[in-house]
Order: structure tokens, then sequence, then C-alpha cells
């Protein structure tokens, strides 16, 4: 049976803040709504500033698990806004343990797969006015994640989550981060059969790749 729920739906587009007097501009600052109309490039009315980094077609629909807002909350001692990583869904019984690249999903209308995990940014410091966020993210692997679009429509904050196919070679996105960031010799042989799935984004490919160049011997 899914346990699968939608928290928050969250849209925006970029805007120009100051953090510690330097000025910046992201689409990480986001505001809850009640339904997202999701397309092949990009969610109407939400954008990023830097489309180098963030956005395109393996990047679409940004996910952060709504576990995470309860552990963060406990280990500094804050309460967290809506979107505070300025994901576009925020679901319980997704995490990063429990879902695999390639996996497909029907939220709503929208057809969504699993495509890579999120390398995180220091904006995620300034979103948060935290500066130790982003180490500890990246030591805990709770990233969160992105979804490509398969079929667009519309989502709405009642929308039901289905799980619609689960990929055979069952790579998580927590094994693949945990992987890259904290194993200091891995087996040439699990990487290139991670990046021989066909669903993985190609920068995350890029990224194990070079993990293989960086290898002793």
């Amino acid at each position: 049976m899914d346990n699968r729920e939608i928290i928050y739906l969250s849209k925006g587009l970029p805007k120009n803040m100051v953090y510690k007097d330097e000025a910046y501009e992201s689409g990480i600052w986001k505001e809850q709504c009640e339904e997202l109309f999701v397309g092949f490039d990009q969610i109407n009315g939400d954008q990023v500033a830097n489309p180098e980094y963030h956005g395109g077609s393996d990047r679409v629909v940004c996910v952060y698990p709504f576990e995470h807002y309860a552990h963060w909350e406990s280990v500094f001692g804050k309460t967290l806004e809506p979107s505070a990583f300025g994901e576009n869904l925020t679901p319980i019984g997704m995490r990063e343990d429990q879902v695999c690249i390639g996996d497909i999903f029907q939220i709503g209308e929208a057809v969504l797969q699993v495509s890579q995990g999120r390398y995180p940014c220091s904006t995620i410091n300034k979103r948060n006015n935290n500066n130790l966020l982003l180490k500890r993210i990246v030591e805990t692997g709770y990233t969160g994640y992105f979804f490509r679009v398969l079929e667009e429509g519309k989502i709405t904050a009642d929308s039901q989550i289905k799980k619609l196919d689960s990929h055979p070679e069952q790579i998580t996105v927590s094994s693949i981060h945990h992987l890259y960031f904290h194993d200091p010799s891995p087996s040439v042989e699990v990487i290139e059969k991670i990046v021989g799935i066909e669903e993985l984004a190609p920068k995350w490919k890029k990224y194990l790749l070079e993990k293989i160049e960086k290898l002793p011997g």
C-alpha cells in the first residue's frame, strides 16, 4: 500500500536578495501554491536564475522530503518555512533512500521520472540564514532530488502520488550520493553500472566518471 502524500506545492520566480551584505539572484525563494502546471522543460510560473546549474529537462520538478524538516528543526532548533530548500514538491514517503533513478510516478495529471539527486549549493545556506546547513546536508545525504517530465499536466495540493514503475536496477538516490561524496575508493564496476543507467541525468554521469579518473592507479 502506498503511503505517499503531498505536504506542500511551491513555485516562484528569481529574486534579488542580500545575504551578509552580498547581493545575489536566485530562484530558491518559492511560495506555496495550490497547483502546479508541469511542462516538459519547466513549471509554469517557476524559473531558475542560473540555468547552467539549475533547471532544464532533467531538473523540472525539485523534490525535498518533508521528513527531513523535523530533523533539521531538531538539529538547529529553528522552525523552517515551507519550501525552505527551494523545492516545488514536498512529499512524505519519498525519501532519497526510498526512490530509485528511473522510477516513474504519476502525480495528478503529470507523469514524472526520477532523474538525479540534487547537488546542493551554498544558496541553501543563504535561504535559511544558516552557514552550517549545506555541510550537514552533504554529510547526511538529505539533498532532495529531481523529476523529469514524461507527461505534462496539472498537480494540485490534494493530488495522489502513484508509483507506476520501479526501475529494475534499484539504485537509490541516496546510494549515489554516498558513493560520490563519502566513498574514498568506490568500485569502478559499481560506478560503471550506475553510469550505464540510461535514465540517470548526463550531469551526474559526468560527476561519476570524473570520480573514476581521480582514483589512485
